[in-house]
């Protein structure tokens, strides 16, 4: 071993507990940038196989029913490659074993297998020979307890139809398997199965007809241009509007996780290993400060100025290894984890982690690159330093009266706090990125938990203070006044207000969205209109009330004229004013009074479902009734959507909030340790001087961690601000249209994270404390000369 390499490892071994620390903040910031570098290729991986493998489609569309002689002209448009036409029904179903009614999507498949747009992945089973067979979606029989040849019954056009389960299967269109009007899955009450085509086709009066597109484009395609053609030729059919692959509520779910993954791969990160470059930047010149005779006699042996650099360079690269090392092995354990997570919500036939040598490689050399511009400028003092300046002790600091003493306050401080303050104002640098370091550590910890205010916050406002009914009834077709009255012969009905649903297309400019507008009572006790803020919102006798994100999206503002396009009925096009704006935490929504969107569509009063409040002693009775009742197209009920968003919350942010806040005490331990380690050794013959002359252990103990107390109670507020920041900064980006967090931090959140960091200042205090008793006096006051 050459000489260098023993002075190197004596080095760190003399300094391993920094070492440790740093090691550890390193393998933090590792583990967290191949954890999600890795989730984030193998996810994105997955589906792009999924939807190639199996043809998922790229423009889609629903209408009310059209001949199959129209596929031809659909194969005419430009740019486009393959055209799928199938039936598409949702109906009531009757599922052994649960209660309430659940709803399942019926889609059509050809009779014999063969491939198609959006095809199956039958994982057990076999495809449907039969008219009373289906293939029933994975999740959904998961459930239930679903096995093969268990039968589900099923209202088909108002006809009741057992159906047999023949097989089990996916699909990549429903890969997180979820209804349009919701934000979180219910797999025991919304499941898809597909059905021969002839069947379904029969039994819905569909023979010869379709109501479901599904097309793919050639390279190059226009998506706006087919688009358009095919909402042209579908016009007189009942066309709901074209959208593409990106409006796909399946696809939209996977592919901003994957658009999160990525930026928490930079943000995340980036945090931790730049903390770790400002510690190895105070430990290395620290480590020069005190070896100046050292390098002076490298240099005077005749090592050169390179040798000398790359030595103490070589001292950052081994606690880098050491970190990558530990942080890819994390990284990967963490990794395999979050995919098993994934899996739980998006449905593939094989969900794959790997971790690819790319990954590794750009994690370490971000990792080196951090580390080595955290080394750079102590680096450049040891090769800049000459021999014989070097041999000289370092020069004592300027002693000048602190502000404390020029504003004549020192009577008021004992002579150790004057030390503490007169040490804080001749190294103001030094403080204020040790107060930095702590304040990140405090900012994590406290976005740690910001995920769980939100979301609790986001159920309460939305589930509890918003929608206050027990259930919702959604209609196969609107319907006229005479069945707001028959909700209340339904058993146990307490109070039921209508509501009127028109899929339109509103436009503004150049801007147009595809969007119903929800026509609710004003008045309502069941549905309120609030904003983020929980203030009411009040619906005006005439004119539009539109959400924020749906207003941004139009670039509408108060007072604009918004075009209408009616997607039922007789498709009439109308304008209507925007009388209100308001940030909502749920959906792209437009809102009207109900009696004004009847008069807008010049209709009677119609309404398109309902809002109960039931007894909860004849639930049972009334889900028995509407497990049987045609005119009823699906059930949601509140508390089961509570219910699940309080899963997904358990499954998924427990976890990640216990990453979070272990790695941001890592940081806190780390930052507080290195900073007090390094004021001990700078301060070494300092404190033994004071010990010699009378100060006793706990005196000089005082000192040395009162200067660490001091910066900690300037770092938590700034933490505390660091950290609201960043907590609105995650609003931004959770931003879907499908729902956003509300900024929320509670006072428990800001509790937690003073509890942790200051739990880490006393556990890096102790340490410091027990190296103080043992301080050397004898060998501290020998001088180096």
């Amino acid at each position: 071993m050459k000489a260098l390499d023993r002075k190197l490892l004596r080095d760190l071994l003399r300094m391993r507990g920094q070492v440790i620390a740093i090691v550890l903040i390193v393998t933090c910031g590792m583990a967290n940038l191949v954890t999600m570098m890795s989730t984030h290729g193998s996810l994105q991986l997955t589906q792009a196989t999924y939807y190639d493998q199996y043809r998922f489609a790229d423009v889609f569309v629903q209408l009310k029913r059209a001949p199959k002689s129209l596929v031809s002209r659909f194969e005419e448009i430009p740019g486009v490659g393959a055209v799928q036409t199938r039936v598409v029904q949702d109906v009531t179903l009757s599922v052994e074993g649960l209660a309430e009614p659940a709803t399942g999507r019926l889609i059509s498949i050809p009779e014999r297998p063969m491939p198609m747009l959006n095809d199956l992945f039958i994982r057990a089973g076999r495809y449907p020979e039969h008219g009373d067979e289906v293939l029933a979606s994975e999740v959904f029989a998961k459930a239930n307890q679903l096995e093969l040849n268990d039968t589900v019954g099923a209202i088909l056009n108002g006809r009741w139809q057992t159906l047999r389960i023949v097989g089990i299967a996916l699909s990549p269109e429903y890969i997180y398997e979820i209804r349009g009007t919701e934000i979180v899955p219910d797999n025991q009450r919304f499941g898809i199965l597909w059905m021969q085509q002839q069947a379904l086709a029969t039994a819905f009066d569909m023979e010869g007809a379709f109501n479901d597109v599904s097309l793919t484009l050639m390279p190059g395609a226009s998506e706006a241009e087919v688009i358009f053609q095919l909402d042209q030729k579908l016009e007189t059919y009942g066309g709901l509007g074209a959208f593409g692959r990106e409006d796909q509520i399946s696809h939209t779910f996977i592919s901003d996780e994957i658009r999160q993954l990525s930026a928490h791969a930079v943000f995340v990160p980036s945090i931790f290993l730049g903390i770790a470059a400002f510690l190895l930047n105070l430990l290395l010149s620290r480590l020069v400060s005190t070896q100046r005779d050292q390098i002076a006699v490298m240099k005077a042996f005749g090592y050169d100025n390179l040798t000398v650099g790359l030595h103490y360079l070589k001292l950052v690269m081994v606690v880098v290894l050491l970190g990558a090392m530990l942080g890819s092995g994390l990284g990967w354990w963490m990794g395999r984890g979050m995919t098993r997570l994934y899996a739980d919500f998006y449905h593939f036939p094989l969900l794959q982690y790997e971790v690819r040598p790319q990954v590794l490689l750009t994690a370490l050399l971000v990792s080196v690159g951090a580390a080595a511009m955290g080394a750079f400028l102590a680096v450049r003092r040891a090769v800049a330093l000459p021999p014989a300046e070097a041999m000289r002790p370092e020069p004592p600091a300027t002693y000048r009266p602190t502000l404390v003493e020029k504003l004549g306050l020192q009577r008021w401080f004992s002579p150790p706090s004057r030390i503490i303050l007169r040490n804080l104002e001749r190294r103001p640098v030094q403080g204020l990125l040790s107060v930095v370091g702590i304040a990140v550590a405090i900012a994590i910890l406290v976005l740690g938990r910001f995920f769980t205010d939100a979301m609790d916050a986001l159920v309460d406002i939305q589930f509890r203070t918003i929608q206050r009914e027990d259930i919702t009834l959604v209609f196969n077709n609107p319907l006229s006044n005479r069945a707001q009255f028959d909700l209340y012969n339904l058993p146990g009905v307490l109070r039921a207000e209508p509501f009127r649903v028109v899929p339109a297309r509103l436009r503004f400019g150049h801007y147009h969205k595809l969007s119903g507008i929800n026509g609710v009572e004003p008045t309502g006790e069941l549905r309120r209109l609030l904003d983020s803020h929980q203030r009411p919102v009040t619906l005006p006798p005439e004119g539009i009330v539109l959400s924020k994100k749906l207003a941004n999206t139009l670039q509408a503002h108060l007072g604009d004229r918004l075009t209408v396009d009616v997607l039922e009925g007789a498709r009439p096009t109308r304008t209507v004013p925007v009388t209100g704006i308001f940030d909502e935490l749920v959906g792209i929504s437009a809102y009207m009074d109900i009696h004004a969107l009847n008069r807008l569509m010049r209709e009677g009063f119609t309404l398109s479902g309902a809002y109960l409040q039931v007894d909860a002693h004849q639930q049972q009775t009334l889900y028995t009734q509407l497990k049987r009742t045609p005119a009823v197209a699906s059930v949601a009920l509140r508390q089961t959507t509570i219910d699940q968003f309080n899963d997904i919350l358990t499954k998924s942010m427990a976890g990640f909030t216990v990453v979070l806040v272990g790695f941001a005490s890592v940081i806190a331990f780390g930052v507080v340790y290195n900073a007090a380690r390094i004021a001990l050794s700078e301060r070494e013959r300092e404190l033994a001087t004071l010990r010699i002359i009378g100060f006793t252990k706990g005196e000089i103990a005082f000192i040395l961690l009162g200067e660490q107390a001091v910066l900690l109670t300037l770092a938590i507020p700034i933490g505390f601000a660091l950290g609201f920041g960043l907590a609105a900064l995650m609003t931004k980006i959770y931003d879907w249209e499908l729902f956003r967090f509300p900024l929320v931090v509670t006072q428990s959140t800001y509790a937690f994270a003073f509890v942790v960091i200051v739990a880490a200042a006393v556990a890096s205090g102790l340490i410091i404390r027990r190296q103080l008793n043992q301080l050397d006096l004898i060998a501290v006051l020998k001088t180096r000369e």
